[in-house]
């Protein structure tokens, strides 16, 4: 019960010629009764019942899926630096749905140069490049989710 329902209870009650009233709602419950008020001439008890909620259906359990094999991370080549995603999030290769990527495999890139975004809580991050090369390899596809740490590009620095 909110504060103002029990204000709304208490302006009735006082209006009212009952002595007293006690409520159950759940696991609230309230007992008002009048100063001086002797519980044995007062008129009969007015009951006030809340509606009655049906229990909701029970809800058929699912099994979980079975864990996916887990997919080795994959191990630099030839001086290779692996980008690897800070946090927990979506991974995003484009600032829009419809725009290009924001790098391809074979392209140079600069450090600080934007690689992808990981939504994390509706938050947009990008993901910078930390050394001057070649993007060699992309590991991850548009839109899937990524953990801490994954491999996200591999780079082969100049």
């Amino acid at each position: 019960m909110t504060i103002d329902e029990i204000k709304e209870l208490l302006r009735l009650f006082n209006d009212s010629g009952v002595g007293e009233l006690e409520l159950q709602r759940g696991e609230d419950r309230l007992r008002i009764r009048k100063a001086g008020a002797d519980p044995a001439v007062l008129p009969a008890p007015v009951v006030v019942a809340a509606p009655v909620v049906p229990a909701p259906a029970a809800i058929p359990t699912v099994a979980p899926a079975p864990a996916a094999p887990t997919a080795k991370p994959p191990e630099p080549e030839n001086n290779q630096v692996l980008v690897k995603s800070p946090i927990v999030g979506t991974f995003y290769e484009s600032s829009s749905p419809d725009g290009p990527p924001f790098v391809q495999i074979g392209e140079s890139v600069e450090p600080g140069q934007t690689l992808c975004i990981v939504e994390a809580m509706k938050l947009m991050n990008e993901i910078p490049a930390e050394v001057a090369g070649i993007v060699v390899a992309k590991f991850v596809e548009n839109g899937r989710p990524v953990e801490y740490g994954e491999a996200l590009f591999a780079i082969q620095p100049r």
